[in-house]
């Protein structure tokens, strides 16, 4: 059996980022046109809780709606509650049950280990999102990047789950092309 994506470093890294936005920085653009950096926020919360009850198999209620994004939403305590989330998020994943047969996520019957490796590039892609749009550093482990590469190289070339691709470069950085297969420009900067 291949090593199973670990999405350990990628929500460390976006529960970081998060702990370290301050309220003013909620209204900020994002590289998410329709989402102010709240609104990712919320995004972020709602998807966590999904791809968790999505790894145990606990289908239905928030497996079965489609993605939250609204800023008025977000508890006082985001900014604790969604890295634990992101915490438990992870840990799901380390079973090897949760890559195994069918799940739903987003209200959409899919294999374990396609909404696996959907999660880790939620935990990657909306992790850049969030350091761009909070102007912060990004780090994501080389391991984390391959893995999400090889996963939205594969969804652009069956028609993709996301937006048209931004031309990058084919010896760009593998996080820029990452970043360029899901629709959004490695170069974007806040106006």
């Amino acid at each position: 059996m291949t090593a199973l994506p670990d999405l350990g470093p990628a929500a460390r890294q976006l529960a970081s980022l998060l702990e370290n936005i301050p309220d003013e920085q909620l209204t900020a653009p994002t590289p998410c046109a329709e989402y102010t950096l709240g609104d990712l926020i919320d995004h972020v919360g709602g998807l966590t809780l999904a791809f968790a009850d999505a790894a145990r198999k606990d289908l239905g209620g928030i497996t079965s709606q489609g993605p939250s994004g609204d800023a008025a939403r977000l508890p006082d305590d985001w900014r604790t509650r969604i890295p634990q989330q992101l915490a438990a998020l992870a840990e799901a994943w380390q079973q090897p049950a949760a890559w195994e047969g069918m799940t739903r996520v987003g209200g959409i019957d899919l294999p374990g280990e396609i909404a696996g490796k959907v999660a880790m590039n939620e935990l990657v892609v909306h992790g850049w999102d969030v350091a761009k749009a909070s102007g912060q550093p990004f780090r994501c482990d080389p391991e984390t990047v391959a893995a999400n590469l090889e996963f939205v190289s594969r969804s652009a070339a069956e028609g993709g789950l996301f937006g048209p691709p931004v031309e990058v470069p084919a010896d760009a950085p593998a996080l820029d092309r990452t970043i360029g297969l899901t629709g959004r420009n490695p170069d974007w900067q806040a106006a």
